[in-house]
């Protein structure tokens, strides 16, 4: 038998963890579900995390890290973005690959943040 998995947290490093919690409190609406001075972690949903950390090191690369928000109200997101002058890299367009429709946006780390709705028949989620 497989023992559970009960949550899920991703967590990145941040030169700067004030800005980066403004953006995630104020700018997506996260709520802070852990303060540990150096790390803050931010609920996403019922039982998905992500963190940010001054003693983690940032991506070299941020373009290699992409945190996807899945939600079928990526152009509503869009608007709350620009309404709180966020950095979209890439306005909301159909992915016929991928068969989604999504945005990307840089918050203050460089990190993407991908905004997208599954419209492949096949998702699971």
């Amino acid at each position: 038998m497989k023992p559970s998995i009960d949550q899920f947290i991703t967590f990145l490093g941040t030169h700067n963890l004030e800005a980066t919690s403004r953006f995630y409190e104020e700018v997506l609406g996260l709520p802070v579900a852990l303060d540990q001075a150096d790390c803050r972690i931010f609920k996403l949903c019922s039982n998905a995390f992500v963190g940010f950390c001054r003693h983690i090191a940032v991506a070299q690369d941020t373009r290699s890290v992409i945190l996807t928000l899945v939600s079928s109200e990526v152009d509503a997101w869009h608007e709350r973005l620009l309404d709180h002058g966020a950095t979209i890299e890439k306005s909301p367009r159909l992915n016929e690959k991928y068969q989604i429709y999504h945005l990307f946006a840089i918050d203050p780390n460089g990190y993407l943040v991908e905004i997208q709705e599954f419209r492949d028949p096949s998702w699971q989620g």
